[in-house]
């Protein structure tokens, strides 16, 4: 079962069913996330008896939106390691730093999470044909997951798509368009074909459930850290769906009264000086972010111009304390390089972009030496080998 009662506009608080097909609000073309009866879990649910369940995102499917398990459609996502990474903490003289290693979802990134639960509550309410504009690994695992729920797919990415994207599509049975231009070019054709021919639009953010998966990276965490959280989380932000994810994931563990502290986690949004929306706006202190004219980097899904969930992106960093930092794609080849020769760790570029974030941040005294720190690698690196 799941404790799942409806939906809600981040912006304009509109509240909407879930239990019908939705993308984002009407009224403000915002996301929408979803609620659960955390009353009723809080009383019903052991925090602790869920370490004793199998492996995988899904043992949390109480707060998970899908009702019906037989709905679910899983590939053994989540649980991925978090590593200790004690010879980088040497290097850095950093006393608690761990990486989350995505890398080891099917699929080989973290998009298999959140694609996972949108797929399934799809599946649960009737879909049989998504479309998604991707920058590479959120298509792969759209290809994936809708081979197994049996739906058809259909897939537009930049023609300059890392090749392993193109290619796991390709063979799991999706159809797939390459785009002259960016992801906001693929997300413009995606949206056409939804509007034309009723195919199910599964866009970062313009459904809702998505950030339902990333979050359980967030409770993962908790988990880990028995139930208290680290001080500083460095993420890699294109979409922004696993730092709104995580975040949503504390406020719901603060509500069950799961945490030991009610300490929350600084939240820093880690992009590349030739596509950083969001390091813009937090430098003007703004709530939005302006599109990136010209966006370039090799960590292409940090290749997004503009965000649909800007200001939720925005109100993290904000609430958290946390701050936006952008590094170059030098300074991202060298992290990558450091990463795999002290902890023999192979980040996609996007991950090891965390690792240059921190170095900056260790060099103007941001983060400070004691505190624990959480990189998140987001894929493995092995999918940018042509």
């Amino acid at each position: 079962m799941s404790y799942l009662t409806g939906l809600h506009c981040d912006a304009c608080h509109r509240r909407y069913e879930a239990e019908v097909l939705q993308s984002f609000c009407k009224d403000c073309r915002s996301p929408l996330l979803a609620d659960y009866d955390l009353e009723k879990a809080c009383q019903r649910l052991d925090r602790d008896e869920f370490r004793h369940r199998s492996n995988g995102m899904w043992r949390w499917h109480e707060l998970l939106p899908v009702h019906e398990s037989h709905n679910r459609v899983t590939l053994g996502e989540g649980d991925t390691p978090l590593l200790v990474v004690p010879r980088l903490g040497s290097e850095l003289r950093l006393d608690q730093i761990y990486v989350k290693d995505e890398s080891f979802n099917p699929t080989g990134s973290f998009k298999a999470r959140g694609i996972s639960a949108a797929v399934s509550k799809a599946k649960e309410l009737g879909v049989d044909r998504v479309v998604i504009p991707t920058a590479g690994n959120a298509g792969g695992a759209l290809a994936a997951y809708g081979a197994r729920a049996g739906m058809s797919v259909k897939i537009f990415m930049p023609n300059d798509t890392p090749q392993a994207n193109i290619r796991e599509s390709l063979i799991t049975g999706a159809d797939v368009t390459l785009v002259e231009g960016l992801i906001d070019r693929a997300a413009v054709l995606a949206g056409e074909l939804a509007r034309s021919e009723g195919w199910f639009d599964v866009s970062t953010f313009k459904e809702p459930y998505r950030v339902e998966g990333k979050k359980i990276m967030g409770y993962e965490l908790a988990e880990y850290f028995g139930w208290q959280l680290p001080d500083v989380i460095l993420y890699p932000t294109g979409g922004g769906t696993g730092l709104v994810g995580m975040w949503k994931a504390f406020a719901e563990l603060e509500a069950l009264g799961w945490l030991a502290k009610k300490d929350r986690p600084r939240m820093v949004a880690v992009q590349s000086e030739g596509c950083a929306p969001v390091v813009k706006a937090f430098s003007s202190h703004s709530d939005v972010n302006e599109y990136w004219e010209g966006a370039h980097t090799i960590a292409s899904g940090l290749r997004v111009p503009k965000s649909f969930a800007d200001r939720a992106i925005m109100a993290v960093l904000y609430e958290s304390h946390g701050t936006a930092v952008s590094v170059s794609d030098g300074e991202i080849l060298s992290a990558q390089r450091l990463l795999a020769s002290k902890e023999g760790i192979f980040a996609a570029p996007e991950g090891a972009a965390t690792l240059a974030g921190l170095l900056k941040l260790l060099g103007n005294g941001w983060v400070q030496s004691h505190e624990k720190v959480v990189l998140f690698n987001t894929g493995a690196g092995l999918k940018y080998l042509f």
